[in-house]
């Protein structure tokens, strides 16, 4: 516990001057782990194919995860004792004004803080006149003759000095006790490897000096503003308060549009290593599956039933297998970085998580390259069924995209990136049809994209929303209920936009574009009444296209428009269709309708050498005369 001469005398720029240190080791770990994941691991990736290799890249992996490890509990170091500094700044400043008040008016403060000073008034029995002495919180004594106090000013300023004194060193033994007791429990056991149990403790580490560090409270940062409101906030910061802010609260940082995309994935990369653990943690602590099958008796007769603890620890172990997964599928696509496709080329770039969070479904934002300092970027939206258990699939989509999109680019950087930041519907049948789902996560596109538009640096960089099946219509809603920020649309397998015309999406005419695979007949040749199209000979032929979802989704997220010019033939029983869904690929709407040759399916939109792809490609890039278009 400080006394009023330890706190007029600590020198609080020591503290400042280690947390400085600390913030240095904290800042060279993390540029430590980046080479090793971006430099070492990925020229391994490049140049070698073995067991050996793969062994390399395996301890690099144990290395990169020590460096974080580092960089996060050396950054909570350097904020804790930074905030100390901070918050003592306050009451020695106090303590000194009162000193300085008590000096200049030849007042002598005591060891233990009790204040000396001359008495200006004549006092009767049974005090004798002389010197008086206040102490903070004592009574006031009655002067005969003078009434409380006995009318000496220099007593009523004494006990205000003294109570100045006290409640300094009050407010200092506090400050050091938060902050004594963060740092005591700051410490990492020995050893080389981080662990699952450490990695949950830096977590623990973390809420800690949140709690304690007063100084830097999370109200602070921006919530439910504008991109451009976020990035204001963010550059006005020092750079020790970004190092502060990125490390006490990654979370928040790491979700926050128009922060730099390095920030945002220095933050989330510590709650995915963190996140990981715990779940780790939690799915070893279930241990071994009870019986399945348990026997019981029903009406005197015993019978095998399916056992209730069991089914509570398969419900357990699936949701903790499912987020273990998705985390695993982000952490193998920074383990991807620097390989290259079967040619030998295009390595991967280095990977940005500008997004996580394992809560329900989960949220998962994954760039190929820096959006930052690209000169073209695509964020591909996904659709029905996405969620964190299966993201590996969206990633690899983009990956794809971005092998293709790099050979045309001419040697300009291309960011490819997975944006999986809404709840996306996971029912084919129950949720696709509903709109709520884009109606709440088109505004939160909105704000991601223009995040990507205010921390770019340099020039506006060319920028492409992609969406496909439902995430078509998050780009839509997003259009429709404010601007969609970009200079491109591609949607492919769209079942609608929830506008019925491309000059609605917010960019230039020509700059929709959709495609939709191939159609295949169902029934071919069987005359059958169906609302459907006519292209075999008259013969009215349900359509069931290789990629469904526009014709049957368009019914639900699509307008409609009235086709008079087939309404005789439908009045003479011809059975064509009068109503048509809006949907991009419908040519009514006004989008540009791409080849789509080699896409099979809904999925098939991004396989390897398809006109789907190279055309997507060609639109990322800008290189609008190479689209090859449906005749």
């Amino acid at each position: 516990m400080p006394t009023w001469q330890q706190l007029r005398d600590v020198k609080l720029s020591e503290f400042s001057d280690a947390a400085d240190g600390w913030g240095k080791v904290s800042s060279r770990a993390n540029a430590a782990k980046d080479r090793v994941d971006n430099e070492m691991r990925a020229r391994i990736h490049e140049t070698q194919q073995s067991k050996t290799a793969e062994g390399a890249v395996g301890d690099l992996g144990r290395l990169s995860r020590n460096y974080q490890y580092l960089h996060t509990e050396c950054g909570l170091i350097r904020t804790a004792l930074d905030g100390l500094a901070t918050e003592l700044a306050e009451p020695q400043r106090k303590l000194k004004q009162a000193l300085e008040d008590a000096e200049n008016l030849k007042f002598t403060v005591e060891s233990d803080g009790a204040v000396k000073y001359p008495t200006t008034v004549a006092v009767t029995v049974p005090l004798a006149p002389g010197p008086g002495v206040a102490r903070p919180g004592a009574p006031v004594p009655f002067l005969a003759g003078k009434g409380e106090g006995g009318g000496d000013p220099n007593k009523a300023k004494a006990e205000d000095i003294a109570e100045r004194i006290a409640g300094a060193v009050r407010d200092a033994n506090e400050i050091d006790g938060r902050y004594a007791g963060v740092l005591r429990r700051l410490k990492s056991p020995a050893g080389l490897d981080v662990t699952n149990e450490m990695l949950v403790d830096a977590a623990a580490d973390t809420k800690d000096v949140q709690k304690n560090a007063k100084f830097l409270p999370e109200s602070n940062i921006p919530k439910g503003k504008s991109p451009a409101d976020n990035k204001k906030w963010w550059d006005g910061l020092s750079q020790e308060e970004r190092d502060e802010y990125a490390t006490l609260y990654p979370a928040a940082v790491g979700a926050l549009d128009g922060v730099p995309a390095t920030v945002r994935d220095d933050a989330n990369r510590m709650v995915l290593a963190e996140t990981r653990a715990q779940v780790q943690l939690d799915r070893d602590a279930l241990g071994p599956a009870p019986d399945r099958m348990i026997m019981t008796r029903r009406g005197g007769e015993p019978v095998m039933i399916e056992n209730p603890e069991w089914r509570k620890w398969d419900k357990k172990r699936g949701l903790l297998d499912a987020k273990l997964k998705g985390m695993d599928a982000i952490q193998a696509r920074f383990d991807r970085t620097g390989e290259a496709d079967r040619s030998g080329e295009h390595p991967l770039p280095e990977a940005y998580l500008l997004g996580f969070n394992s809560d329900g479904i989960g949220r998962a934002i994954v760039a190929n390259g820096n959006p930052d300092t690209a000169t073209h970027t695509s964020v591909y939206v996904p659709g029905t069924g996405t969620n964190l258990e299966g993201i590996n699939g969206n990633i690899k989509r983009m990956e794809t995209l971005w092998r293709a999109s790099d050979a045309m680019a001419d040697g300009s950087k291309v960011s490819t990136v997975t944006w999986f930041g809404y709840d996306a519907p996971q029912s084919i049948i129950t949720d696709a049809p509903q709109s709520g789902y884009a109606n709440e996560g088109g505004p939160i596109l909105n704000n991601f994209l223009g995040g990507l538009r205010a921390s770019h640096e340099g020039e506006p960089g060319h920028l492409t929303a992609v969406g496909h099946s439902y995430g078509s219509t998050v780009i839509g809603s997003a259009a429709r209920q404010g601007t969609l920020p970009v200079d491109d649309v591609f949607v492919a397998g769209s079942p609608g936009e929830q506008v019925g015309h491309a000059s609605e999406m917010d960019v230039k005419k020509g700059h929709v574009w959709a495609a939709n695979a191939d159609s295949e007949p169902f029934l071919k040749g069987i005359p059958i009444p169906f609302i459907g199209d006519d292209k075999y000979g008259g013969v009215n032929i349900p359509f069931i296209s290789s990629d469904p979802v526009p014709e049957i989704g368009g019914w639900g997220h699509a307008p409609k428009k009235l086709d008079i010019d087939v309404l005789p033939s439908w009045i003479d029983g011809d059975g064509m269709s009068v109503v048509k869904p809006l949907t991009p690929s419908n040519p009514d709407f006004g989008a540009n309708i791409v080849a789509t040759d080699g896409s099979r399916g809904h999925s098939g939109y991004w396989d390897e050498g398809t006109q789907s792809l190279l055309n997507q490609a060609r639109v990322t890039v800008g290189k609008y005369d190479k689209v090859t278009l449906e005749p």
